[in-house]
């Protein structure tokens, strides 16, 4: 007869992954337990994170554009760099975000569209978290409709001249190098700007009630001249940002996974410790059903990151399919944090607990890398046929 399903593991995923899949996931997991989760509270509440430390402990795992091929990257599976998101993000949103936007957005954009220069230049220092990379596509007025963007860059001889700002970029104070798009004559483009040419200035984005343990700026770009070698040479149009943005997804699809499993942890344990009317919370009905649907939510979402991942080592994957597991994935992980929230009552909402913070940081994700409603008519129209955006 077999042995109880784990509490932790219900329906034994993890036993699905390969050898060098579990030794990612160990390596992350202890990492986290020893260099992250003690502080991770400090940061979230005073509104910070060191990003230059964590960028040197995640290059030394390895980390960093870890999915991709050569230039001091792993190239490891695809699962195997889901599962590191699943890691970093059980802890906070913020450092999965911290390594997504490094890898999946900074660093595959010079992978896949840069030039052999732009390559050898910076993703060897990337990977090995001595340059930090940030990612300017979303402005103040384009966030879902990429292509209203305002950044212009022009032609002046040999050089290109960008102007206009980008907003809610993360790691944009302290990128040495960012990718920006920007609009031409030509359609989208996009450019690598090291973050020190004249003209460029990061504000820090301050106030915000969510994401608090990472850091978000706004990118001015006053007049910044950059040589003509700047440019991504092939790619036009919002192809090339998109295609970023596609690998990000697919990071946040498995990472919540992970913010979904604390949660869910964080109110088994308490449940299980606390007593009310003379025994334990667990032993109640309505609290047994509340920990039976974050269970199933957690298991479902972990289904559906394993599958996606799959597909996505096979070439199998395509966009919408990512499309489907960001929407359903973040769907289920918000709804288990504000189930669990709601289970350690008052505690729930202390920074000792990670439940809120959670709850709150995935609102945060809910929007970014396309909203809810944005996939949502992406898969209706997967399935119809028929594009609903305008």
């Amino acid at each position: 007869m077999s042995s109880a399903p784990d509490p932790h593991d219900f329906l034994d995923l993890d036993a699905e992954l390969t050898e060098e899949d579990r030794a990612i996931r160990d390596a992350v997991r202890g990492y986290a337990r020893d260099h992250l989760l003690d502080h991770v509270a400090d940061w979230y509440e005073s509104g910070s994170l060191p990003a230059r430390e964590l960028a040197k402990g995640f290059g030394e795992l390895g980390l960093l554009g870890m999915h991709l091929e050569g230039y001091g990257c792993a190239g490891t599976s695809a699962v195997a760099y889901g599962i590191a998101c699943r890691e970093l993000e059980a802890v906070d949103s913020g450092l999965r975000s911290f390594v997504s936007v490094q890898g999946s957005l900074a660093m595959f954009a010079i992978h896949r569209w840069g030039t052999e220069d732009h390559r050898t230049e910076w993703l060897p220092r990337m990977a090995a978290g001595e340059a930090l990379g940030c990612f300017g596509l979303t402005e103040p007025d384009a966030g879902s409709d990429p292509g209203g963007m305002r950044t212009r860059a022009v032609r002046d001889g040999s050089d290109w001249v960008l102007n206009g700002t980008k907003m809610w970029i993360t790691n944009g104070t302290v990128a040495d190098v960012a990718v920006v798009w920007a609009q031409t004559d030509e359609g989208v483009r996009g450019f690598v700007v090291p973050t020190s040419t004249p003209g460029f200035t990061a504000n820090e984005v301050k106030h915000k009630l969510s994401l608090r343990a990472s850091l978000t700026a706004e990118l001015v770009l006053e007049d910044v001249r950059l040589p003509g070698s700047a440019a991504f040479p092939e790619v036009r149009g919002l192809r090339g940002p998109l295609s970023c943005l596609n690998e990000a997804r697919y990071g946040i699809l498995f990472g919540v996974v992970g913010a979904a499993r604390a949660c869910y942890r964080s109110a088994l344990e308490y449940t299980l410790a606390r007593e009310q009317f003379g025994q334990p919370l667990a032993s109640f009905q309505l609290t047994q059903r509340k920990l039976a649907d974050l269970l199933v939510e957690v298991n479902r979402a972990g289904l559906v990151a394993l599958q996606i991942g799959r597909l996505k080592d096979a070439g199998k994957l395509h966009r919408d399919q990512v499309s489907f597991g960001k929407l359903a994935n973040v769907r289920s992980a918000i709804e288990v944090a504000r189930t669990a929230r709601s289970m350690l009552g008052a505690n729930g909402i202390s920074l000792e607990y990670p439940v809120m913070r959670h709850m709150v940081n995935l609102e945060t994700v809910l929007t970014y890398e396309g909203t809810e409603e944005m996939h949502a008519l992406s898969l209706g129209q997967a399935v119809t046929g028929i594009a609903a955006f305008r």
